[in-house]
């Protein structure tokens, strides 16, 4: 770990904090709000929609400005969309608060690079490491999204408005944290030509099945997560339970993601990363199981612990499998595709997530979810077939 990964890993935190504390209040904004209660999670879609539109517009501006620059317009529009969003709380604005949480997906997307940035920011041989230790910034997210989105809900006469307020602040800090980290310089009109000569087409890269399943790991991986983690906030409202409750669940959730990260990449390192996303899913199907046996606060509390930690084994697995299967030249493309992949399965379980819930109930959207974790498992095990299992570990 040197400086500018301690700065990134740091920007994470704060880049996930915005998106634990949307995550814990959009859906109850969305529900006091909108005029039909399967509407409810639409501003979570919407933070995921967009995102999932930002996703070329992001690339190109990756690929043109370099990582510093892009990453400061995506806060930048992460600034002023939380400013929308606690304006259309205020004046109880439903739509408009939608189209604010599409626009904040810009900010969502281009974040979403900040693990892919890590891997330059050290040798090729740390880059497991790197990736998974800065993905554990999120960590700050885990405490301070819950707890930021509890302390604020009363600042103003109508609820959650503060919450939005203070991730204006928050966005405002991690601009100023991007600016003290030096990234890798952008490639000469030279190198660029030369890249440009060098580099395969995207369908090439899509074809390979090492990126196939880094895609489906990592999409369907973290739409699984989504799934059940936009839906909690409902479901336990709808169940009694209070927001503090929620608070708690929601946080040890989010530490589930994170606290793996400072072990993550080592275990890759060690065991081969087809066998870290194997337990992934084991440890999805043991949060669906937990889920479906109750619905009290701890059956909640240790479903979504270990839904957070499927989902870092997966995640992170996944983009260290990703990073395989592209050179140099080739990553804008590629990373633009597996995060367009990500966001359009985002899109799907977010708004599913809001509908299954509130008309079917929380253990019917549990028992949805077995599907997808299924396919993530035999995908794995395809792989694993496929190549020799020297090839298997990530070096």
């Amino acid at each position: 770990m040197n400086r500018n990964l301690w700065l990134l890993a740091f920007s994470q935190g704060l880049f996930l904090t915005n998106n634990v504390t949307f995550i814990a209040i959009n859906g109850l904004v969305g529900w006091s709000i909108a005029p039909l209660g399967w509407m409810a999670t639409l501003p979570v879609v919407g933070y995921v929609v967009g995102g999932a539109l930002s996703t070329g517009m992001v690339a190109k501006y990756q690929k043109k400005y370099g990582r510093k620059k892009s990453f400061q317009l995506g806060l930048l529009v992460g600034m002023m969309s939380a400013a929308l969003c606690a304006y259309a709380a205020y004046a109880q604005q439903f739509w408009l608060l939608v189209a604010a949480t599409v626009v904040a997906g810009y900010y969502n997307a281009n974040a979403s690079l900040y693990r892919f940035a890590a891997a330059e920011l050290t040798q090729p041989a740390y880059k497991e490491k790197a990736v998974s230790l800065v993905m554990a910034g999120g960590l700050l997210g885990a405490i301070l999204g819950p707890n930021l989105a509890q302390w604020t809900k009363s600042l103003f006469s109508v609820p959650f408005v503060g919450a939005y307020v203070a991730l204006v602040f928050i966005a405002l800090l991690s601009m100023l944290v991007i600016t003290r980290i030096e990234f890798p310089n952008l490639p000469t009109d030279e190198n660029k030509a030369s890249n440009t000569d060098l580099g395969r087409s995207l369908p090439e890269i899509l074809q390979q099945p090492a990126f196939i399943v880094a895609a489906l790991a990592s999409s369907l991986g973290y739409g699984v997560m989504n799934l059940l983690m936009a839906a909690t906030p409902l479901a336990m409202q709808t169940c009694g339970l209070s927001f503090s409750d929620t608070a708690l669940v929601l946080e040890w959730h989010v530490i589930g993601m994170f606290a793996p990260g400072f072990f993550t990449g080592h275990l890759i390192k060690k065991f081969g990363v087809l066998p870290i996303m194997g337990v992934g899913v084991l440890l999805n199907f043991a949060c669906i199981a937990i889920a479906l046996s109750g619905q009290d606060l701890h059956q909640y509390l240790i479903a979504l612990f270990l839904l957070g930690l499927g989902w870092n084994f997966l995640f992170t697995g996944g983009t260290t499998l990703a990073m395989t299967t592209y050179q140099a030249a080739e990553k804008d493309r590629a990373q633009g595709a597996i995060n367009f992949i990500t966001f359009a399965v985002l899109a799907f379980t977010s708004f599913a997530s809001g509908a299954m819930v509130t008309t079917q109930g929380w253990s019917i959207l549990n028992q949805f979810s077995i599907v997808p974790v299924f396919v993530t498992g035999l995908s794995i095990i395809w792989l694993a077939k496929q190549q020799p299992k020297p090839h298997n570990r990530v070096s």
